[in-house]
């Protein structure tokens, strides 16, 4: 992150005199999200990013003191990051600890040095969204433009009102994000549309994708047509399923597993090869091992890595292990309530709204965890009255979504939005209801029950609060960069609060 920043000091200073390089965008967005939790745990790789970094921090200094030749300025020489020299690979964890989150506490105390962490990991959420959609082709200048400076301004000391005004801007810029990457994802591949997925396996050979990355499954369907072998998804890949472009091919055949937690257990047990697109990798236990892969930003040591489209070694490892040879009796849970789908039935949903036969909404979702409490979302989904439909999205949507909710009005009780960044659909689907009951948001009979995790739920509370929604139930903990002080702001400006117990927590929203 410290190279990172020194590349973005000047980029951002090159940028304002008109200089850009897109090199040095891809790395600071691709350095933000290597470092998102369980992406990338292989020391040699991030070392040699950050003598990557140490160059191209060079050649963004170039660039900048060339464009202030061109207009006539006298360059500025900034320190800090934007001089760091980095040692051999022994030397590297010692000038890290210099600069680590021990040193910044000491040095800004507690509450500061949250607020600024809070900026941080909003904007590595922001760039695992980002990082999706460049890969698709997608780009934004002004989104690019703002992570440099976002991290020159973390260069600097700030008091609590300015580090606060920039984790709401981190939460703006991050709705324009994700509003891109829905566009990448339903120009490419289509709008999601409401399908039944198979939680059972069929025989044959076989390939698990997990992590988030779209491309990465399409790629693989491609290559792996007519080969005979079965393609599932696992965790936040489950979407996939209901995109028009990807289900269309016949061998894209269920969901397998749960949440990424889980997946030591459940990788453990699939008789096939494992691909990890983005973020989600956990230590991979010795008996799978030889047949799990690595492709784009993730890496684990002794773990095979292919680059992306490259998926031969994939599927000759699935040819080679035996596949289901059984069939499991057919069992499926609802994928693919995107906003397009939620809105082309917006007259039923207000209608029932309008009538009472629907009381209330719920998003319940979020990234999930082990951590113990976490059977809170499980138990809350649970105790929904049967009259109030469940919107869900994430990892977190693991907790609930094999039970049978029924139906409320003639719709589904329980939604799939899809992936942490269809984030973007359900704030649509918000949007344009509080428009169609000529309300705002607050004003709307939903409430937010978020489970928290990672990187990404930080930037996607972040976006919530930029758009001024209160309310917000937290758990199972809050995280540990909110100190009492920063908690307090939170409180007093958007009713943040932890959650207690599902019974308590449904008697003072439903009153």
């Amino acid at each position: 992150m410290y190279v990172a920043e020194g590349v973005a000091t000047y980029a951002h200073r090159a940028r304002k005199l008109g200089a850009r390089d897109a090199e040095l965008d891809r790395f600071v967005v691709e350095a933000l999200f290597t470092t998102v939790t369980n992406v990338n745990f292989d020391a040699a790789r991030v070392a040699d990013l950050v003598r990557t970094g140490a160059k191209l921090r060079d050649r963004a200094r170039a660039l900048y003191e060339d464009a202030c030749a061109k207009a006539g300025r006298k360059p500025e020489t900034p320190g800090g990051p934007a001089a760091w020299i980095p040692a051999d690979d022994a030397g590297l964890e010692q000038q890290a600890a210099v600069i680590g989150i021990l040193a910044r506490r000491a040095a800004r105390g507690d509450d500061l040095a949250g607020l600024e962490y809070l900026c941080l990991y909003g904007l590595k959420g922001m760039a695992a969204y980002m990082d999706h959609a460049l890969v698709l082709g997608r780009g934004d200048e002004a989104a690019l433009a703002f992570f440099h400076e976002a991290l020159d301004f973390l260069t600097g000391e700030h008091d609590a009102a300015a580090l606060t005004a920039m984790a709401l801007r981190i939460g703006q810029v991050n709705l324009g994000v994700m509003g891109l990457l829905d566009a990448a994802h339903t120009e490419t591949f289509g709008h999601p549309v409401p399908t039944p997925v198979r939680v059972t396996p069929v025989v044959g050979k076989a390939i698990l994708v997990s992590g988030h990355d779209l491309h990465d499954l399409e790629a693989l369907l491609e290559q792996t047509a007519g080969t005979g072998i079965q393609v599932y998804t696992h965790g936040e890949m489950l979407p996939a399923h209901g995109y028009p472009k990807l289900k269309k091919h016949p061998h894209l055949a269920g969901n397998y597993g749960t949440a990424w937690q889980n997946q030591r257990t459940e990788f453990a047990a699939f008789p096939g090869a494992i691909l990890m697109t983005t973020n989600c990798i956990m230590k991979p236990e010795a008996s799978y091992r030889d047949r799990i892969f690595t492709t784009g930003l993730v890496r684990f040591p002794g773990v095979t890595h292919v680059a992306q489209g490259a998926f031969g070694p994939v599927i000759e490892a699935a040819k080679a292990q035996p596949g289901f040879t059984a069939a499991g009796p057919e069992k499926t849970i609802l994928a693919g309530f995107g906003h397009h789908a939620v809105l082309g039935v917006a007259p039923q949903v207000i209608e029932a709204v309008q009538t009472g036969k629907i009381r209330h909404f719920f998003l319940v979702g979020g990234c999930d965890g082990a951590k113990p409490g976490r059977d809170y979302f499980t138990r809350f989904a649970e105790s929904v009255p049967r009259d109030c439909v469940i919107l869900t999205l994430a990892c977190g949507k693991y907790r609930f979504n094999h039970l049978d909710f029924g139906t409320v009005a003639g719709l589904p009780r329980l939604l799939d939005v899809g992936q942490c960044n269809d984030a973007y659909s359900a704030i649509q689907i918000a949007v344009a209801l509080a428009q169609a009951f000529k309300t705002d948001v607050n004003g709307l009979p939903l409430s937010l029950v978020l489970s928290w995790y990672e990187q990404k739920a930080v930037v996607i509370l972040l976006t919530l609060l930029h758009l001024g929604i209160r309310d917000i139930r937290l758990g199972p903990t809050l995280p540990a960069f909110l100190t009492p002080a920063v908690l307090d702001v939170l409180v007093k400006n958007f009713n943040i609060m932890p959650i207690t117990t599902p019974e308590q927590d449904l008697a003072a929203i439903l009153g």
